[in-house]
């Protein structure tokens, strides 16, 4: 009886022991830069010996779920930077924060192939990524590298003429693209009238463009997403960068707070040549015949510190402000025509457990320009705005190594003020001022699994809802998205999306000439909100561990297309809408790319075959 029982509780103890054997825990934590502490997007953490791996987030956070009860060796691997192993014992949910040191070996950079077959088993297609390494190495005008430049030169990406900065994705306009930095949205990423984009190279992390197949959490283009996250700046020690070039100066400086805790970094340019205009304007004033040089000048000013609070909680604060200005004086005459953005964000990332992750953020935005002219007895004004306050919270929850999932809701405030025009004498006889003010809300609210369904097999798909609401004229939107790759080999994947887009902000033009005299205009009763359809299919090949194919078709379907009609008053206009026109469009086109990122030659050739179609264009009256 005794032997019984004693061979029955051994028993359960074995079957308890394998059971708690079989118990799995979750690896989360942070990869970081070693040499600066700067978070790490998109690096690979896998467990060596199974095919159960993840990438870190765009704040820089991974969560791995793994059987405990043995040694488990997790590797992680970085372009540009040495792999690292960590071993652990796994008994329980391990916070493992990891800093990756430089891939610096006899003066190379070491490249590690898996970068390339991370984006082959990735469900993300139409994206490009730039860093402001490769930015660097890129030859542009006037000897200032422009990260916003360099991704003109990835495929289905073109600029509308050459010199600027508007970009017309697959067959979309320039006002179809969302542009934001560090989420805040910028609404104009032009300086000296198209040539130079608004992103200073060295204040900038990197930059990421969605051309299609768009994640759930964006909204409120058709186009395309480019998302430019700034550095948070060097926690291990000072450090400072600066560069003089053919018209503008640039100075960084970047440090620790509390080392490893805190940091900040702040970056400026500005161009000096109209320290030479006025210089020559001044000596020649007093000849009759000569006429003055006008001014112009552009600054920009990056700002953002951190703050970490213990393991589960940091605190991000940064802002840009930056302005161009044009000037042209004479003996009876003042003219001054002056535009620009100023952003700021604020941020909160917190840590709830191993497995969830939050990102709480309030932006605000404010894009104005404004044109002055004053002569003998008369000024006048005329301009444009748009303002934006925004808070919205973003969840990350690896709820299992087969699924990872997003969820989120926002909400933004905007502020209009349309076709401004103040004239006015200095003895008071004329004094008129017209115009439209609109102030809007706009809301969004998503949801995004990324479903690993077998180890060949990966489908990511989601819904965002959108409404705005524009003086009691309201509108809503069902966003379905979805993409899907299936493995074929080792070395070659299918890839699918397909996205529904709402747009409920219209940029109508004042002529083909790439000025910043655009004017922002809300939905309203008579103009509806714009939407796309979009699908697309490509391949991916990796041939050798240096080179990466893909190939891609898309066709793409917009709807309620604005413009403006010929000969149209943008100013003084109380009824604006009677100068638009709505119209459609459709775009389909093939894009082509061979990419190499190893050995001393590095670069890449891309391809693209555009049709772009626009038509039915009719008044709003009709």
């Amino acid at each position: 009886m005794l032997k019984d029982i004693y061979t029955c509780i051994i028993a359960c103890l074995l079957f308890t022991t394998a059971l708690s054997a079989q118990e799995k825990y979750t690896i989360s934590g942070t990869v970081r830069d070693g040499q600066t502490g700067e978070t790490l997007i998109g690096a690979s953490v896998s467990a060596e010996g199974t095919d159960i791996g993840t990438i870190t987030n765009e704040y820089g956070f991974y969560s791995i779920t793994l059987t405990g009860g043995d040694s488990i060796s997790l590797s992680f691997s970085y372009v540009g930077f040495q792999s690292e192993q960590r071993r652990l014992l796994l008994t329980e949910n391990t916070s493992l924060d990891v800093e990756m040191g430089s891939g610096v070996q006899l003066e190379e950079v070491v490249v590690k192939a898996n970068s390339f077959e991370e984006q082959m088993r990735s469900t993300e297609m139409s994206v490009e990524t730039i860093t402001t390494e490769e930015a660097r190495l890129i030859p542009v005008l006037l000897g200032e590298s422009d990260i916003l430049k360099t991704i003109q030169l990835k495929p289905g990406i073109p600029s509308g003429s050459e010199g600027t900065t508007g970009l017309f994705v697959r067959g979309g306009g320039s006002d179809q693209n969302l542009i934001v930095l560090d989420e805040a949205v910028v609404y104009n990423a032009n300086h000296l009238f198209g040539f130079f984009s608004t992103f200073n190279t060295d204040a900038v992390k990197d930059l990421k463009i969605y051309k299609g197949g768009f994640p759930a959490q964006y909204g409120g283009r058709l186009s395309s997403v480019i998302d430019v996250k700034l550095k948070e700046g060097n926690n291990k020690e000072l450090a400072g960068s600066g560069g003089i070039g053919l018209i503008a100066s640039r100075l960084t400086l970047e440090g620790p707070i509390q080392k490893n805790k805190s940091s900040f970094i702040v970056s400026g340019r500005r161009t000096y040549v109209d320290l030479f205009t006025r210089a020559v304007n001044q000596s020649n004033k007093d000849k009759e015949d000569y006429d003055p040089i006008p001014d112009y000048y552009f600054y920009d000013l990056n700002t953002k510190i951190n703050f970490q609070f213990g393991e589960k909680d940091r605190l991000f604060l940064s802002g840009y402000f930056g302005r161009d200005v044009f000037g042209f004086n004479g003996d009876f005459f003042d003219f001054n025509f002056d535009w620009g953005n100023a952003t700021g964000t604020a941020r909160w990332n917190h840590v709830f457990n191993p497995k969830l992750f939050a990102n709480t953020t309030f932006t605000y935005s404010d894009y104005q320009y404004n044109i002055t002219n004053s002569v003998t007895g008369f000024n006048f004004e005329v301009g444009s705005n748009i303002r934006d306050a925004n808070l919205k919270s973003d969840f990350y929850l690896a709820l299992n190594n087969e699924h990872t999932l997003r969820f989120g809701l926002g909400l933004t405030r905007h502020g209009f003020s349309v076709g401004r025009l103040q004239a006015g004498s200095d003895d008071g006889l004329i004094n008129f001022s017209a115009g439209q003010d609109f102030t809007a809300l706009e809301g969004g609210a998503y949801f995004s699994d990324d479903w690993t369904v077998n180890s060949r097999l990966k489908v990511n798909y989601g819904l965002r809802l959108s409404a705005f609401n524009n003086n009691g004229q309201s509108y809503a939107g069902l966003e379905p998205r979805i993409a899907a790759r299936y493995v074929l080999t080792d070395r070659w994947s299918l890839k699918a999306s397909y996205a529904r887009m709402y747009q409920y902000l219209h940029l109508v033009a004042s002529s083909g000439i790439t000025l910043p005299t655009d004017i922002w205009y809300p939905s309203t009763t008579q103009v509806k909100p714009q939407h796309s359809d979009q699908v697309a299919t490509g391949v991916s090949y990796l041939l050798g561990k240096r080179y990466f194919v893909t190939a891609e078709a898309y066709y793409k379907k917009q709807e309620n297309v604005l413009e403006f009609v010929d000969g149209a008053q943008l100013f003084a206009n109380d009824d604006l809408e009677q100068e638009f026109a709505i119209g459609r469009g459709r775009g389909y086109g093939f894009e082509l790319s061979i990419e190499k990122k190893e050995g001393n030659l590095t670069g890449w050739i891309g391809y693209t075959l555009a049709f772009v179609e626009r038509g039915e264009f009719n008044l709003l009256d009709d």
